[in-house]
């Protein structure tokens, strides 16, 4: 009896496991000053998150994961298709220096590759659409060649553009018209090859562009008026779109292809609409619609999906708008932006990094004797906002509410704390000084960096522009090397 019991405990833990552990995160690294990759597989593992997605394979990130236990989807960047599309050996290459070796070195538990991210977005207009399926097909050979096609799937995370709706309705859902016989090619593929469909689906894009998109519908609190497609009922947009994707398969042949959410999450920075209230709510909206596993009407049952994202981004470009740097649940210290209950934790909260060593407490803000018709402020705030990261000024973000001597400060600030404190990068034509008091105000935060990691090689060429002398950092640079 005592057996039994400890057999009914394990399968009820087990159990208890398989639905924390469901939801993702994506790791994106392009930040000015990213935490170590150790640090952040603390942090992954104290909040429970259990499957990580990256958007490269780089060497240290991967070696942190050694022997977490955490699923990973190794990412090839858009750039790299070209050669991998027109050489099997460089991509026998690329799986044995990027899989190979961390899974059988390393206990790395690597279970995707995604060949490429958004490769078809319309706004590349074309540019990857002879290079996607070719690099598909070449990295499969190859993790077929290295005995892993079967522990390791590849993948292509597609934008909800490649599909579409003639009635607007879910059950109008099919292809894009001008991708329409690529599209089929690559499911098909991933179909024999026994691989996801991964998707990105974004409803604050939507309300980001269309000013007339129904706010409510972006998220789970089912206060939107429902869409009705045939009886079907659709109360939130992640549902609705979810299943034009599903309509499209089924359409085409390939209804029961699973489904992997790539990248849905809610910017908290950056635009009026991309605010901690508004982000916590569609997270935690997320995490309740897909913890009961009810899925989707047209795909009952658990949702395979990863949170966009972990950690801010603050070198990102921002051609599609300041948000871009704001989608982190957690900011790029790993402190957590609001109240968010994955599910995963006893507290049932977000637990931040720990052991963040961050630089000098010390800022750099305008002079209170500098004037504001200073011909020079302009040239002076342009260049610094240029070099460093201002998308949390502007009308409805954190930092909106800060008077014009609070905006020019944030700016100097920003481009003092992203060339590590120098001296030198507080002189700003004598409108600028050094403070120790925190300039803060409200929500909005005059960041400190934490102390550079330079890891890797490109991270510590990053050395060069520190007082750390020639001999230390080329000693560095060589250490990365080796």
């Amino acid at each position: 009896m005592d057996l039994l019991s400890r057999v009914i405990g394990l399968l009820g833990l087990l159990s208890m496991v398989s639905v924390v552990s469901g939801i993702g995160a994506n790791w994106g690294t392009q930040t000015t000053h990213p935490l170590p990759p150790e640090t952040v597989v603390k942090l992954l593992r104290e909040n429970g998150i259990q499957k990580v997605k990256l958007f490269d394979a780089d060497y240290g990130t991967l070696n942190a994961l050694a022997k977490s236990g955490i699923e990973v989807m190794v990412g090839i960047p858009n750039d790299m298709l070209s050669s991998l599309a027109s050489s099997v050996k460089a991509a026998e290459r690329w799986v044995s220096k990027n899989v190979s070796t961390h899974i059988t070195s390393n206990n790395v538990n690597i279970r995707y590759v995604a060949v490429g991210n958004e490769p078809f977005l319309e706004t590349y207009n074309g540019s990857y659409l002879r290079t996607t399926y070719p690099a598909l097909q070449n990295i499969q050979s190859a993790l077929i060649k290295a005995g892993l096609s079967n522990q390791v799937k590849v993948t292509v995370p597609q934008n909800a553009d490649v599909y579409e709706s003639s009635t607007g309705l879910p059950s109008g859902g099919d292809f894009r018209t001008d991708i329409h016989d690529l599209m089929l090619t690559i499911v098909k593929f991933l179909s024999d090859c026994g691989s996801p469909f991964t998707v990105n689906i974004y409803p604050f894009i939507s309300l980001y562009t269309d000013s007339n998109f129904p706010v409510e519908y972006g998220f789970f609190d089912g206060n939107a008026s429902p869409i009705n497609d045939g009886g079907t009922n659709y109360y939130n947009m992640f549902d609705a779109n979810h299943d034009t994707l599903v309509h499209a398969l089924q359409k085409n042949g390939f209804g029961n292809l699973p489904i992997i959410i790539g990248e849905i999450g809610w910017p908290a920075d950056g635009d009026r609409n991309a605010n901690i209230e508004y982000a916590r709510r569609f997270n935690q909206g997320f995490m309740s619609h897909i913890s009961g596993g009810k899925g989707t009407p047209l795909r009952p049952g658990p949702i395979d999906a990863y949170l966009f994202s972990l950690i801010d981004e603050d070198a990102k470009s921002i051609d599609p708008g300041n948000f871009e740097r704001h989608w982190g649940i957690f900011t790029f210290d790993g402190i957590p932006k609001y109240a968010l209950n994955l599910g995963t934790t006893n507290s049932g909260t977000l637990i931040p990094a720990r052991n963040v060593h961050y630089q000098e407490r010390k800022w750099c803000v305008m002079r209170a004797s500098a004037l504001l018709d200073d011909a020079q402020i302009a040239p002076s705030v342009s260049y610094a906002c240029g070099l460093a990261d201002c998308t949390s000024l502007g009308y409805g973000t954190s930092c909106g509410n800060l008077d014009a001597k609070g905006n020019i400060s944030y700016a100097f600030n920003s481009y003092f704390q992203r060339q590590d404190q120098l001296d030198r990068a507080c002189k700003f034509s004598n409108l600028s000084t050094i403070t120790k008091t925190d300039p803060s105000f409200g929500n909005c935060r005059f960041e400190i960096m934490i102390e550079p990691y330079y890891g890797g090689v490109e991270g510590t060429l990053g050395c060069l522009h520190k007082s750390l002398g020639l001999a230390t950092c080329l000693f560095l640079i060589l250490l990365a090397i080796l």
